[in-house]
């Protein structure tokens, strides 16, 4: 999937192209007229300052360069599938686009992609972090590089409001059980203790990385052959929202989505489980929140901080299978994403330190910067959360929804949690049989 990140790029506008003598929006690497060999590139639209930021290196590059020129377009996220549907129909897709990690295996088994290791120096994948690299290898090839990653369950909380309610903000909650302790103390007035997703459709998503915590593995079997809902741990992770929720320590009728941090911006909450990106969103719309906040790792079932809480989200590029101009295009993402540090470690001050590296070279650049080094979120989320999370599934988005579905029914009272995680595990066998995914496992 996206990056569920992905799913909330801005892409209202349309299409915007660049400035760079667009040859054609098709499969690149021809010869111009200019001499030069053009290597289209798609770009899925982000917020403001990734365009300028793309722009920016797109046009550094083509500058640095005697024979190869880069042709960016900007394609809106509304429009992206379509659009790029479109083009492969047409033989006309681009050479390297943006794509998230969700879509790296299902595009090898279609060969959509290209392995880049004959392309890119080794030492470029050597310096992709270990838990990050299997997200973009299949086979022992590389089919990616990626560029950045999401976590998408962070522990946020008002520092003032804990000491208010008799609590040490220096010593975060660690357990479930205390997470559950620390929402009722906090829970006071109008001002609720926590937030959490409380919805099917946020509950799909953002409760992978509990659902990892609290079983090791998700609600189908490694090789899709069978759901595995039914099994206990599941029902765990099922009664701790309901009591969240049946308790009255969550918001009963959420105004916004799980990935939107409003409400605990507007002090409608006093903790608040979100992405990483809430980081971005304290800083340019709440920013006389973010010096009353602290940030942890989401507590674990058991209070093991190095179990999963979160998957990681986030964009790679890839090279397309049919490019004609394969290594013109690998050195454009070698430039980009694997060469000098700098470039990466500024594109993350541009972020305002809300995305995280994928690459120990990169986390050494920051380390040197004073900037970086006295952000107040970013070393707790990049050395505490960040090399403890895993992938998003890859398989269908179906099987996340009945597990969503369920947990939604669970927390609210609707059915019995036993009766809720029996639906789930039929209509993931269900997914399974119509969709013939026993043994078609990517992972």
């Amino acid at each position: 999937m996206f990056s569920k990140r992905s799913r909330r790029a801005i892409g209202v506008a349309a299409a915007v192209v660049t400035a760079f003598g667009l040859a054609a929006c098709g499969n690149g690497g021809s010869q111009a007229a200019d001499g030069r060999v053009h290597v289209t590139f798609w770009q899925q639209k982000f917020e403001d300052y990734q365009q300028a930021w793309f722009k920016e290196n797109v046009e550094a590059f083509n500058a640095s360069q005697d024979e190869i020129t880069v042709d960016l377009q900007v394609v809106p996220a509304d429009t992206w599938e379509q659009k790029l549907q479109a083009a492969q129909a047409a033989g006309k897709q681009p050479d390297v686009a943006t794509t998230n990690y969700g879509s790296i295996k299902p595009g090898v088994a279609e060969g959509k992609f290209a392995p880049l290791d004959e392309l890119l120096p080794a030492e470029a994948f050597d310096d992709v972090k270990e838990n990050v690299a299997p997200f973009v290898t299949v086979d022992d090839q590389h089919y990616a590089y990626p560029m950045l990653v999401e976590p998408s369950t962070v522990l946020y909380y008002r520092t003032d409001l804990a000491k208010e309610a008799g609590l040490d903000p220096d010593s975060p909650p660690e357990t479930w059980d205390e997470l559950l302790e620390w929402s009722k103390a906090l829970t006071k007035g109008d001002v609720k203790g926590m937030t959490v997703a409380s919805t099917a459709a946020d509950l799909s998503w953002s409760s992978w990385g509990l659902q990892l915590n609290a079983c090791g593995y998700l609600p189908i079997a490694d090789d899709w052959s069978a759901g595995r809902a039914t099994e206990p741990c599941f029902a765990d992770l099922a009664n701790f929202y309901k009591e969240l929720y049946q308790e009255g320590l969550i918001p009963q009728q959420p105004k916004v989505a799980y990935a939107d941090g409003q409400p605990y911006g507007e002090g409608e909450v006093a903790m608040m489980q979100g992405g990483s990106w809430v980081v971005g969103q304290l800083k340019n719309d709440f920013p006389d929140v973010v010096d009353k906040t602290m940030v942890a790792p989401f507590p674990s079932i058991d209070g093991d901080l190095t179990k999963t809480t979160a998957t990681l989200g986030g964009w790679t590029l890839t090279l397309d299978s049919k490019s004609e101009a394969p290594e013109e295009a690998a050195r454009f993402i070698e430039y980009l994403l694997a060469g000098d540090p700098e470039i990466m470690a500024g594109f993350f001050k541009e972020t305002g330190y809300s995305k995280y590296t994928v690459r120990d070279s990169v986390d050494e650049v920051l380390a040197d910067d004073p900037e970086a080094s006295a952000d107040p979120f970013m070393a707790v989320i990049s050395d505490e959360i960040v090399p403890y999370g895993q992938a998003e599934p890859a398989y269908p988005y179906d099987i996340a929804m009945a597990l969503g579905t369920a947990l939604e029914s669970a927390m609210k009272g609707t059915t019995d949690v036993d009766g809720a995680l029996q639906t789930a595990d039929d209509a993931i066998n269900d997914v399974i049989d119509k969709q013939k995914l026993a043994g078609a496992a990517t992972d």
